[in-house]
Protein backbone atom coordinates (compact mmCIF):
# COMPACT_ATOMS: atom_id res chain seq x y z
CA UNK A 1 0.00 0.00 0.00
CA UNK A 2 1.25 3.41 -0.82
CA UNK A 3 2.61 5.81 2.05
CA UNK A 4 0.04 8.58 1.35
CA UNK A 5 -3.24 7.32 2.47
CA UNK A 6 -6.15 9.48 0.81
CA UNK A 7 -8.63 11.35 3.34
CA UNK A 8 -12.06 10.32 2.78
CA UNK A 9 -14.02 13.40 2.91
CA UNK A 10 -17.71 11.93 2.50
CA UNK A 11 -19.27 13.65 -0.69
CA UNK A 12 -16.11 15.34 -1.79
CA UNK A 13 -13.06 12.75 -2.75
CA UNK A 14 -12.06 13.98 -5.98
CA UNK A 15 -11.43 11.58 -9.00
CA UNK A 16 -8.02 11.50 -7.91
CA UNK A 17 -8.68 9.85 -5.04
CA UNK A 18 -10.37 6.83 -5.77
CA UNK A 19 -7.27 6.46 -8.84
CA UNK A 20 -4.74 6.24 -6.11
CA UNK A 21 -6.71 3.89 -3.98
CA UNK A 22 -7.39 1.74 -7.16
CA UNK A 23 -3.28 1.94 -7.76
CA UNK A 24 -2.80 1.19 -4.12
CA UNK A 25 -3.12 4.03 -1.78
CA UNK A 26 -4.28 3.39 1.79
CA UNK A 27 -7.61 5.35 2.45
CA UNK A 28 -8.98 7.04 6.11
CA UNK A 29 -12.19 8.19 6.91
CA UNK A 30 -12.33 11.99 8.13
CA UNK A 31 -13.55 11.74 11.59
CA UNK A 32 -15.48 15.38 11.32
CA UNK A 33 -18.28 12.71 9.48
CA UNK A 34 -18.88 10.88 13.18
CA UNK A 35 -21.52 13.26 14.60
CA UNK A 36 -23.79 12.64 11.50
CA UNK A 37 -23.45 8.81 11.70
CA UNK A 38 -24.24 8.91 14.83
CA UNK A 39 -27.49 11.02 14.39
CA UNK A 40 -28.67 9.04 11.45
CA UNK A 41 -28.18 5.62 13.88
CA UNK A 42 -30.02 7.82 16.62
CA UNK A 43 -32.57 8.29 14.20
CA UNK A 44 -32.92 4.47 13.49
CA UNK A 45 -33.53 3.58 17.07
CA UNK A 46 -36.34 6.28 17.38
CA UNK A 47 -37.95 4.95 14.17
CA UNK A 48 -37.69 1.78 15.94
CA UNK A 49 -39.38 2.46 19.31
CA UNK A 50 -42.17 4.61 17.14
CA UNK A 51 -43.51 1.14 16.17
CA UNK A 52 -43.96 2.57 12.59
CA UNK A 53 -43.86 0.02 9.81
CA UNK A 54 -40.94 1.38 8.06
CA UNK A 55 -39.32 -0.51 4.88
CA UNK A 56 -36.31 -2.61 5.69
CA UNK A 57 -36.25 -1.84 9.57
CA UNK A 58 -39.00 -3.64 10.56
CA UNK A 59 -40.27 -5.44 7.52
CA UNK A 60 -39.41 -7.62 5.14
CA UNK A 61 -37.16 -7.14 2.00
CA UNK A 62 -38.19 -6.38 -1.95
CA UNK A 63 -41.63 -8.15 -2.72
CA UNK A 64 -41.65 -9.34 0.97
CA UNK A 65 -41.84 -5.24 2.17
CA UNK A 66 -45.65 -5.67 3.13
CA UNK A 67 -44.40 -8.63 6.41
CA UNK A 68 -43.82 -7.09 9.44
CA UNK A 69 -40.75 -8.00 11.28
CA UNK A 70 -41.67 -8.28 15.58
CA UNK A 71 -38.87 -5.89 17.32
CA UNK A 72 -37.32 -9.16 19.01
CA UNK A 73 -36.43 -10.48 15.53
CA UNK A 74 -34.78 -7.34 14.29
CA UNK A 75 -31.33 -8.01 14.86
CA UNK A 76 -31.86 -11.75 13.15
CA UNK A 77 -33.64 -9.93 10.43
CA UNK A 78 -30.84 -7.70 9.18
CA UNK A 79 -28.34 -11.19 9.75
CA UNK A 80 -30.62 -13.27 7.22
CA UNK A 81 -30.65 -10.81 4.45
CA UNK A 82 -27.20 -10.90 4.49
CA UNK A 83 -26.44 -14.60 4.72
CA UNK A 84 -29.33 -14.99 1.63
CA UNK A 85 -28.75 -12.34 -0.42
CA UNK A 86 -24.75 -13.54 -0.63
CA UNK A 87 -25.59 -15.22 -3.75
CA UNK A 88 -22.86 -14.21 -5.92
CA UNK A 89 -21.07 -16.63 -8.57
CA UNK A 90 -17.57 -16.66 -10.69
CA UNK A 91 -14.38 -15.40 -9.78
CA UNK A 92 -13.80 -13.17 -7.03
CA UNK A 93 -13.26 -9.27 -7.56
CA UNK A 94 -9.81 -8.51 -8.08
CA UNK A 95 -8.32 -7.48 -4.79
CA UNK A 96 -7.80 -3.88 -5.85
CA UNK A 97 -10.71 -3.41 -6.97
CA UNK A 98 -12.48 -4.94 -3.97
CA UNK A 99 -10.82 -2.26 -1.44
CA UNK A 100 -12.46 0.39 -4.02
CA UNK A 101 -15.21 -1.20 -3.16
CA UNK A 102 -15.64 -0.62 0.56
CA UNK A 103 -13.56 2.46 0.47
CA UNK A 104 -16.61 3.73 -2.00
CA UNK A 105 -19.05 1.48 0.46
CA UNK A 106 -17.33 3.61 3.76
CA UNK A 107 -17.83 7.24 1.94
CA UNK A 108 -21.50 6.35 1.21
CA UNK A 109 -22.47 5.11 5.44
CA UNK A 110 -20.16 7.89 6.65
CA UNK A 111 -22.80 10.72 5.04
CA UNK A 112 -25.34 9.90 7.59
CA UNK A 113 -28.03 9.33 5.43
CA UNK A 114 -28.24 5.43 5.99
CA UNK A 115 -28.35 4.78 9.98
CA UNK A 116 -25.61 2.70 10.38
CA UNK A 117 -23.59 3.06 13.99
CA UNK A 118 -20.38 4.29 14.15
CA UNK A 119 -19.21 0.75 15.33
CA UNK A 120 -20.28 -0.64 11.93
CA UNK A 121 -18.36 1.81 10.27
CA UNK A 122 -15.37 1.79 12.20
CA UNK A 123 -15.19 -2.16 11.49
CA UNK A 124 -15.85 -1.53 7.89
CA UNK A 125 -12.36 1.28 7.88
CA UNK A 126 -9.95 -1.06 10.41
CA UNK A 127 -11.08 -3.50 7.49
CA UNK A 128 -9.46 -1.27 4.94
CA UNK A 129 -6.97 0.20 6.55
CA UNK A 130 -5.27 -3.45 7.90
CA UNK A 131 -6.08 -4.89 4.31
CA UNK A 132 -8.28 -7.56 5.15
CA UNK A 133 -10.49 -7.41 2.25
CA UNK A 134 -13.84 -9.38 1.55
CA UNK A 135 -13.72 -11.93 -1.13
CA UNK A 136 -16.96 -11.17 -3.52
CA UNK A 137 -18.20 -13.37 -6.22
CA UNK A 138 -18.35 -10.92 -9.39
CA UNK A 139 -21.57 -12.07 -10.69
CA UNK A 140 -24.60 -11.78 -9.19
CA UNK A 141 -25.91 -8.03 -9.61
CA UNK A 142 -28.44 -6.79 -11.83
CA UNK A 143 -27.53 -2.91 -11.08
CA UNK A 144 -30.70 -2.27 -9.39
CA UNK A 145 -32.01 -2.79 -5.73
CA UNK A 146 -28.16 -2.02 -5.11
CA UNK A 147 -25.60 -4.63 -6.47
CA UNK A 148 -26.87 -6.84 -3.80
CA UNK A 149 -25.04 -9.69 -4.47
CA UNK A 150 -21.56 -8.52 -4.13
CA UNK A 151 -22.51 -6.06 -1.36
CA UNK A 152 -23.87 -8.76 0.49
CA UNK A 153 -20.58 -11.31 0.29
CA UNK A 154 -18.71 -8.10 1.58
CA UNK A 155 -21.28 -7.46 4.21
CA UNK A 156 -21.00 -11.22 5.03
CA UNK A 157 -17.19 -11.37 5.90
CA UNK A 158 -17.72 -8.60 8.55
CA UNK A 159 -20.17 -11.24 10.48
CA UNK A 160 -17.29 -13.60 10.06
CA UNK A 161 -18.85 -15.64 7.55
CA UNK A 162 -17.41 -16.07 4.12
CA UNK A 163 -13.56 -15.56 3.27
CA UNK A 164 -10.86 -12.67 3.09
CA UNK A 165 -8.06 -11.68 1.32
CA UNK A 166 -5.57 -11.33 3.91
CA UNK A 167 -1.94 -10.68 4.80
CA UNK A 168 -1.81 -13.69 5.17
CA UNK A 169 -3.68 -14.63 1.63
CA UNK A 170 -6.83 -16.27 1.59
CA UNK A 171 -8.31 -17.16 4.41
CA UNK A 172 -11.87 -17.87 6.16
CA UNK A 173 -13.22 -14.24 6.97
CA UNK A 174 -13.40 -14.99 10.71
CA UNK A 175 -9.87 -16.10 10.78
CA UNK A 176 -8.63 -13.01 8.82
CA UNK A 177 -10.57 -10.87 11.49
CA UNK A 178 -9.14 -12.35 14.33
CA UNK A 179 -5.71 -11.86 13.28
CA UNK A 180 -6.17 -8.38 12.36
CA UNK A 181 -7.27 -8.27 16.09
CA UNK A 182 -11.14 -7.19 14.49
CA UNK A 183 -14.26 -8.80 15.89
CA UNK A 184 -17.67 -10.00 13.79
CA UNK A 185 -20.10 -7.40 13.89
CA UNK A 186 -23.42 -8.06 15.37
CA UNK A 187 -25.72 -6.16 13.03
CA UNK A 188 -28.59 -3.73 14.11
CA UNK A 189 -31.42 -2.46 12.85
CA UNK A 190 -31.18 -1.36 9.13
CA UNK A 191 -27.74 -2.18 9.01
CA UNK A 192 -27.97 -4.98 7.02
CA UNK A 193 -29.81 -3.72 4.22
CA UNK A 194 -27.69 -0.16 4.35
CA UNK A 195 -24.40 -2.55 3.59
CA UNK A 196 -26.33 -4.12 0.79
CA UNK A 197 -28.29 -1.63 -1.00
CA UNK A 198 -25.80 0.79 -3.31
CA UNK A 199 -24.18 0.88 -6.37
CA UNK A 200 -20.72 0.57 -4.78
CA UNK A 201 -19.64 -2.92 -6.95
CA UNK A 202 -21.06 -1.39 -10.45
CA UNK A 203 -18.54 2.06 -9.70
CA UNK A 204 -15.89 0.40 -8.28
CA UNK A 205 -15.56 -1.81 -11.45
CA UNK A 206 -16.82 1.08 -13.75
CA UNK A 207 -13.54 3.11 -12.15
CA UNK A 208 -11.49 0.43 -12.36
CA UNK A 209 -12.42 0.29 -15.96
CA UNK A 210 -12.21 4.21 -16.49
CA UNK A 211 -8.46 4.28 -14.86
CA UNK A 212 -7.56 1.46 -17.27
CA UNK A 213 -9.15 3.19 -20.75
CA UNK A 214 -6.76 6.38 -19.52
CA UNK A 215 -3.54 4.51 -19.42
CA UNK A 216 -4.39 2.88 -22.69
CA UNK A 217 -5.60 5.91 -23.79
CA UNK A 218 -2.41 8.23 -23.37
CA UNK A 219 -0.07 5.36 -24.74
CA UNK A 220 -2.05 5.10 -27.92
CA UNK A 221 -1.23 8.44 -28.66
CA UNK A 222 2.48 8.11 -28.12
CA UNK A 223 2.02 5.11 -30.47
CA UNK A 224 -0.42 6.50 -32.83
CA UNK A 225 2.18 9.35 -33.35
CA UNK A 226 5.22 7.15 -33.38
CA UNK A 227 3.12 5.13 -36.23
CA UNK A 228 2.82 8.33 -38.05
CA UNK A 229 6.44 8.74 -38.16
CA UNK A 230 7.35 5.23 -39.24
CA UNK A 231 4.88 5.40 -42.02
CA UNK A 232 6.32 8.95 -42.99
CA UNK A 233 3.00 10.67 -42.53
CA UNK A 234 2.42 13.90 -42.35
CA UNK A 235 1.91 16.42 -38.78
CA UNK A 236 0.00 18.92 -40.97
CA UNK A 237 -3.78 17.08 -39.89
CA UNK A 238 -2.16 18.18 -36.06
CA UNK A 239 -2.07 21.94 -37.05
CA UNK A 240 -3.99 24.12 -34.46
CA UNK A 241 -6.11 26.03 -36.28
CA UNK A 242 -8.07 23.39 -37.92
CA UNK A 243 -9.04 21.98 -35.08
CA UNK A 244 -9.51 25.00 -33.26
CA UNK A 245 -12.60 25.80 -36.08
CA UNK A 246 -14.13 22.62 -34.92
CA UNK A 247 -13.95 23.45 -31.19
CA UNK A 248 -14.23 20.16 -29.45
CA UNK A 249 -12.13 20.23 -26.07
CA UNK A 250 -10.77 16.92 -26.28
CA UNK A 251 -9.94 17.36 -30.04
CA UNK A 252 -8.06 20.37 -29.26
CA UNK A 253 -5.82 18.74 -26.85
CA UNK A 254 -5.27 15.39 -28.48
CA UNK A 255 -3.75 17.36 -31.67
CA UNK A 256 -1.47 19.64 -29.00
CA UNK A 257 -0.36 16.41 -28.11
CA UNK A 258 0.76 14.83 -31.38
CA UNK A 259 2.22 17.97 -32.61
CA UNK A 260 4.35 17.85 -29.25
CA UNK A 261 5.17 14.16 -29.77
CA UNK A 262 6.42 14.55 -32.96
CA UNK A 263 8.21 17.98 -32.69
CA UNK A 264 11.78 18.00 -33.64
CA UNK A 265 11.73 14.74 -35.53
CA UNK A 266 14.24 14.45 -38.44
CA UNK A 267 11.95 11.63 -39.97
CA UNK A 268 9.19 14.24 -40.60
CA UNK A 269 11.73 16.84 -41.57
CA UNK A 270 13.28 14.59 -44.29
CA UNK A 271 10.05 14.95 -46.26
CA UNK A 272 8.14 18.39 -45.38
CA UNK A 273 8.99 18.57 -49.74
CA UNK A 274 8.44 16.83 -52.35
CA UNK A 275 6.41 14.18 -50.70
CA UNK A 276 4.15 12.66 -54.21
CA UNK A 277 1.37 12.21 -51.35
CA UNK A 278 -1.17 14.44 -50.60
CA UNK A 279 -2.82 13.05 -47.90
CA UNK A 280 -2.55 10.01 -45.08
CA UNK A 281 -5.10 7.83 -44.68
CA UNK A 282 -7.92 7.97 -41.70
CA UNK A 283 -5.68 5.83 -39.75
CA UNK A 284 -3.13 8.82 -39.25
CA UNK A 285 -5.01 12.03 -40.46
CA UNK A 286 -8.10 11.90 -38.46
CA UNK A 287 -6.11 11.31 -35.12
CA UNK A 288 -7.01 14.15 -33.39
CA UNK A 289 -10.90 13.67 -34.07
CA UNK A 290 -11.38 10.02 -33.10
CA UNK A 291 -8.89 10.06 -30.17
CA UNK A 292 -10.31 13.43 -29.13
CA UNK A 293 -14.11 12.08 -29.32
CA UNK A 294 -12.89 9.39 -27.04
CA UNK A 295 -11.12 11.94 -24.34
CA UNK A 296 -14.42 14.14 -24.49
CA UNK A 297 -16.41 10.80 -23.59
CA UNK A 298 -14.20 9.37 -21.33
CA UNK A 299 -14.20 12.85 -19.16
CA UNK A 300 -17.90 12.37 -19.55
CA UNK A 301 -18.24 8.92 -18.09
CA UNK A 302 -15.73 9.99 -15.28
CA UNK A 303 -17.71 12.94 -14.40
CA UNK A 304 -21.14 10.75 -13.93
CA UNK A 305 -18.73 8.31 -11.97
CA UNK A 306 -16.89 11.15 -9.63
CA UNK A 307 -20.31 11.90 -8.60
CA UNK A 308 -21.72 8.60 -8.10
CA UNK A 309 -18.87 7.67 -6.50
CA UNK A 310 -19.72 10.65 -3.46
CA UNK A 311 -23.73 9.99 -3.44
CA UNK A 312 -25.72 8.14 -1.34
CA UNK A 313 -27.12 5.26 -2.98
CA UNK A 314 -28.82 3.56 -0.44
CA UNK A 315 -32.72 2.94 0.44
CA UNK A 316 -34.54 3.96 2.30
CA UNK A 317 -32.30 7.51 3.33
CA UNK A 318 -32.79 8.23 7.18
CA UNK A 319 -33.11 11.85 7.89
CA UNK A 320 -31.90 12.43 11.30
CA UNK A 321 -33.57 16.47 11.51
CA UNK A 322 -36.65 14.78 11.48
CA UNK A 323 -36.45 11.22 12.61
CA UNK A 324 -37.68 9.71 9.28
CA UNK A 325 -36.75 7.37 6.38
CA UNK A 326 -37.84 7.87 2.77
CA UNK A 327 -37.85 4.92 0.85
CA UNK A 328 -36.74 5.79 -2.94
CA UNK A 329 -34.68 4.77 -5.76
CA UNK A 330 -31.37 5.80 -5.50
CA UNK A 331 -30.01 2.16 -5.35
CA UNK A 332 -30.73 1.70 -9.35
CA UNK A 333 -27.54 2.44 -11.38
CA UNK A 334 -28.54 3.52 -14.46
CA UNK A 335 -25.95 6.89 -14.19
CA UNK A 336 -23.29 3.93 -13.74
CA UNK A 337 -24.90 1.78 -16.69
CA UNK A 338 -24.65 4.61 -19.08
CA UNK A 339 -21.34 5.52 -17.95
CA UNK A 340 -20.07 1.61 -18.62
CA UNK A 341 -20.65 1.89 -21.91
CA UNK A 342 -19.60 5.04 -22.72
CA UNK A 343 -16.26 3.58 -21.53
CA UNK A 344 -17.06 0.40 -23.25
CA UNK A 345 -17.16 2.25 -26.75
CA UNK A 346 -14.18 4.21 -26.03
CA UNK A 347 -12.21 1.59 -25.52
CA UNK A 348 -13.33 -0.13 -28.99
CA UNK A 349 -12.50 2.28 -30.96
CA UNK A 350 -8.96 3.44 -29.61
CA UNK A 351 -8.06 -0.50 -30.16
CA UNK A 352 -9.67 -0.22 -33.49
CA UNK A 353 -7.96 2.79 -34.88
CA UNK A 354 -4.48 1.33 -33.64
CA UNK A 355 -4.96 -1.98 -35.18
CA UNK A 356 -6.14 -0.14 -38.30
CA UNK A 357 -2.24 1.56 -37.99
CA UNK A 358 -1.07 -1.72 -37.34
CA UNK A 359 -2.36 -3.04 -40.64
CA UNK A 360 -0.69 0.19 -42.57
CA UNK A 361 2.34 -0.81 -41.28
CA UNK A 362 2.80 -3.71 -42.46
CA UNK A 363 1.33 -3.53 -45.70
CA UNK A 364 4.59 -2.33 -47.49
CA UNK A 365 2.22 -0.99 -50.68
CA UNK A 366 0.97 1.63 -47.93
CA UNK A 367 3.44 2.27 -45.51
CA UNK A 368 6.47 2.15 -48.40
CA UNK A 369 8.55 -0.35 -45.49
CA UNK A 370 9.74 -3.59 -46.40
CA UNK A 371 6.38 -5.92 -46.07
CA UNK A 372 5.38 -7.13 -42.64
CA UNK A 373 8.48 -4.96 -41.20
CA UNK A 374 10.86 -7.71 -41.90
CA UNK A 375 14.37 -7.15 -43.88
CA UNK A 376 13.68 -11.30 -45.79
CA UNK A 377 9.85 -11.13 -46.20
CA UNK A 378 9.31 -14.98 -47.20
CA UNK A 379 11.63 -16.69 -45.13
CA UNK A 380 10.32 -14.32 -42.47
CA UNK A 381 6.75 -13.31 -41.77
CA UNK A 382 8.08 -10.29 -39.35
CA UNK A 383 4.69 -8.65 -37.52
CA UNK A 384 2.34 -10.63 -39.97
CA UNK A 385 0.60 -12.81 -36.92
CA UNK A 386 0.93 -9.81 -34.37
CA UNK A 387 -1.53 -8.17 -37.14
CA UNK A 388 -3.89 -10.78 -37.09
CA UNK A 389 -4.09 -10.66 -33.12
CA UNK A 390 -5.06 -7.00 -33.03
CA UNK A 391 -7.65 -7.75 -35.27
CA UNK A 392 -9.04 -10.87 -33.43
CA UNK A 393 -8.82 -8.51 -29.93
CA UNK A 394 -10.51 -5.58 -31.61
CA UNK A 395 -13.39 -7.95 -33.10
CA UNK A 396 -13.50 -9.30 -29.55
CA UNK A 397 -14.28 -6.06 -28.11
CA UNK A 398 -16.89 -4.71 -30.25
CA UNK A 399 -18.51 -7.77 -29.48
CA UNK A 400 -18.39 -6.95 -26.07
CA UNK A 401 -19.06 -3.05 -26.40
CA UNK A 402 -22.95 -3.66 -27.24
CA UNK A 403 -24.71 -1.54 -24.27
CA UNK A 404 -25.15 -3.54 -21.76
CA UNK A 405 -27.92 -0.23 -20.03
CA UNK A 406 -30.80 -1.01 -23.33
CA UNK A 407 -31.05 -4.84 -21.25
CA UNK A 408 -33.68 -5.30 -18.38
CA UNK A 409 -34.64 -8.23 -17.01
CA UNK A 410 -37.48 -8.00 -13.66
CA UNK A 411 -36.26 -9.48 -10.78
CA UNK A 412 -38.14 -10.27 -7.08
CA UNK A 413 -41.17 -11.12 -8.76
CA UNK A 414 -41.90 -8.11 -10.55
CA UNK A 415 -41.19 -5.93 -7.90
CA UNK A 416 -37.98 -4.64 -9.51
CA UNK A 417 -39.28 -4.79 -12.58
CA UNK A 418 -36.27 -2.53 -14.64
CA UNK A 419 -33.05 -2.79 -13.74
CA UNK A 420 -29.55 -1.34 -14.79
CA UNK A 421 -27.30 -3.97 -15.87
CA UNK A 422 -24.80 -1.90 -14.34
CA UNK A 423 -22.41 -4.80 -12.63
CA UNK A 424 -21.68 -6.86 -15.84
CA UNK A 425 -21.85 -3.05 -18.39
CA UNK A 426 -18.96 -2.14 -16.16
CA UNK A 427 -17.42 -5.68 -15.36
CA UNK A 428 -16.30 -5.92 -18.82
CA UNK A 429 -14.61 -2.75 -19.33
CA UNK A 430 -10.97 -4.81 -17.68
CA UNK A 431 -10.79 -7.31 -20.33
CA UNK A 432 -11.74 -4.64 -23.16
CA UNK A 433 -9.07 -2.67 -21.75
CA UNK A 434 -6.57 -5.26 -21.79
CA UNK A 435 -7.99 -6.44 -25.80
CA UNK A 436 -6.85 -2.92 -25.64
CA UNK A 437 -3.45 -2.35 -24.36
CA UNK A 438 -2.44 -5.31 -26.06
CA UNK A 439 -3.28 -3.72 -29.29
CA UNK A 440 -1.55 -0.49 -28.83
CA UNK A 441 1.37 -2.73 -27.44
CA UNK A 442 1.31 -4.56 -30.95
CA UNK A 443 1.26 -0.86 -32.63
CA UNK A 444 4.61 0.01 -30.38
CA UNK A 445 6.34 -2.71 -31.42
CA UNK A 446 5.60 -2.61 -35.16
CA UNK A 447 6.28 1.48 -34.88
CA UNK A 448 9.49 1.28 -33.63
CA UNK A 449 10.15 -1.76 -36.23
CA UNK A 450 9.25 0.48 -38.81
CA UNK A 451 11.42 3.52 -37.30
CA UNK A 452 14.26 1.63 -37.17
CA UNK A 453 14.09 1.44 -41.26
CA UNK A 454 14.54 5.11 -41.40
CA UNK A 455 18.22 4.74 -39.43
CA UNK A 456 20.31 7.19 -38.78
CA UNK A 457 17.14 9.10 -38.79
CA UNK A 458 15.65 9.71 -35.78
CA UNK A 459 12.01 10.51 -34.21
CA UNK A 460 11.64 13.04 -32.18
CA UNK A 461 13.01 13.50 -28.61
CA UNK A 462 9.91 12.61 -27.15
CA UNK A 463 9.10 9.29 -29.03
CA UNK A 464 13.13 8.57 -29.31
CA UNK A 465 12.59 8.36 -25.56
CA UNK A 466 9.69 5.92 -25.81
CA UNK A 467 11.14 4.06 -28.33
CA UNK A 468 14.28 3.87 -26.21
CA UNK A 469 12.42 1.97 -23.25
CA UNK A 470 11.24 -0.75 -25.63
CA UNK A 471 14.93 -1.57 -27.13
CA UNK A 472 15.77 -1.78 -23.72
CA UNK A 473 13.05 -4.85 -23.24
CA UNK A 474 12.49 -6.22 -27.02
CA UNK A 475 15.01 -5.84 -29.37
CA UNK A 476 14.42 -5.01 -32.79
CA UNK A 477 13.20 -7.68 -34.86
CA UNK A 478 15.81 -8.94 -37.33
CA UNK A 479 14.38 -12.72 -38.15
CA UNK A 480 11.91 -14.59 -36.78
CA UNK A 481 11.80 -15.51 -33.42
CA UNK A 482 9.61 -16.61 -30.48
CA UNK A 483 6.87 -13.44 -30.10
CA UNK A 484 5.13 -13.88 -27.34
CA UNK A 485 7.36 -12.40 -24.45
CA UNK A 486 7.47 -9.59 -26.64
CA UNK A 487 4.11 -8.89 -26.94
CA UNK A 488 3.46 -9.39 -23.32
CA UNK A 489 6.40 -7.19 -22.07
CA UNK A 490 5.04 -4.52 -24.89
CA UNK A 491 1.75 -4.47 -22.80
CA UNK A 492 2.87 -4.27 -19.52
CA UNK A 493 4.34 -0.75 -20.04
CA UNK A 494 1.17 0.13 -21.71
CA UNK A 495 -0.76 -0.74 -18.47
CA UNK A 496 1.52 0.33 -16.31
CA UNK A 497 1.70 3.85 -17.76
CA UNK A 498 5.19 3.78 -18.59
CA UNK A 499 4.68 4.62 -22.56
CA UNK A 500 3.13 7.42 -21.99
CA UNK A 501 5.52 8.48 -18.86
CA UNK A 502 8.73 8.05 -20.89
CA UNK A 503 7.87 10.72 -23.25
CA UNK A 504 8.47 13.43 -20.52
CA UNK A 505 5.61 15.10 -21.46
CA UNK A 506 1.78 15.77 -19.85
CA UNK A 507 -0.20 14.10 -22.17
CA UNK A 508 -4.28 14.50 -21.88
CA UNK A 509 -5.98 12.52 -19.08
CA UNK A 510 -9.15 12.96 -17.61
CA UNK A 511 -8.66 16.00 -15.81
CA UNK A 512 -8.27 18.73 -18.15
CA UNK A 513 -4.82 20.49 -18.22
CA UNK A 514 -4.15 22.30 -21.68
CA UNK A 515 -0.29 21.47 -20.86
CA UNK A 516 1.52 19.17 -22.92
CA UNK A 517 4.83 20.29 -23.42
Amino acid sequence: MSDNPVVLSPGVVPLAGWRAIYRGAGASLDPACRPRVAAAAAAVEAIVARGEPVYGINTGFGKLASVRIAPADLAVLQRNLVLSHAAGVGEAMAPPIARLMLALKLASLAQGASGVRPATLDLLAAMLALDVIPVVPAQGSVGASGDLAPLAHMAAAMLGVGEVFSPAGRVPAAEGLAAAGLAPVALGPKEGLALLNGTQFSTAMALAGLFEAEAVFQAALVTGALATDAARGSDTPFDARIHALRRHPGQIETAAALRALMAGSAIRASHLRGDARVQDPYCLRCQPQVMGAALDVLRQAAGTLATEANGVSDNPLIFPDTNEALSGGNFHAEPVAFAADMIALTICEIGALAERRVAMLVDASLSGLPAFLTRNPGLNSGFMLPQVTAAALVAENKQRAHPASVDSIPTCANQEDHVSMAAHGAARLLPMAANAAAVVAIELLAAAQGCDFHAPLASSPPLEAARGMVRARVPHLDDDRYLHPDLMAASALVRSGAVAAACGLKLPGLDPSGEHA
